[in-house]
């Protein structure tokens, strides 16, 4: 005798089994343990880019310079950094 596996029909809820691990957000509802993790290492990634860019931004900052093209770079450097530091949030 032949088995013939059918498919799932459309609207049937899966076996709790079939499900992956749900964590609970309360912003955006249900989401899988997968996003969750992915939603933290985007987080964390974020946060290194912030501390990078504010230690960028005191170095800059604690720079004496008298002359005046090495301070238009330097200038246009802070610029640059608050500009990526407002985008980051």
């Amino acid at each position: 005798m032949v088995s013939v596996l059918k498919k799932p029909e459309a609207g049937r809820v899966k076996p709790l089994s079939d499900h992956k691990l749900l964590a609970r957000n309360p912003a955006d509802g249900f989401v899988s343990e997968d996003a969750r993790r992915q939603i933290d290492q985007e987080r964390t990634v974020r946060e290194r880019q912030k501390q990078s860019l504010h230690l960028q931004r005191e170095s800059i900052l604690h720079q004496t310079v008298s002359q005046p093209a090495r301070r238009a770079a330097l200038e246009a450097a802070l610029a640059q950094v608050n500009g990526q530091l407002a985008h980051l949030g």
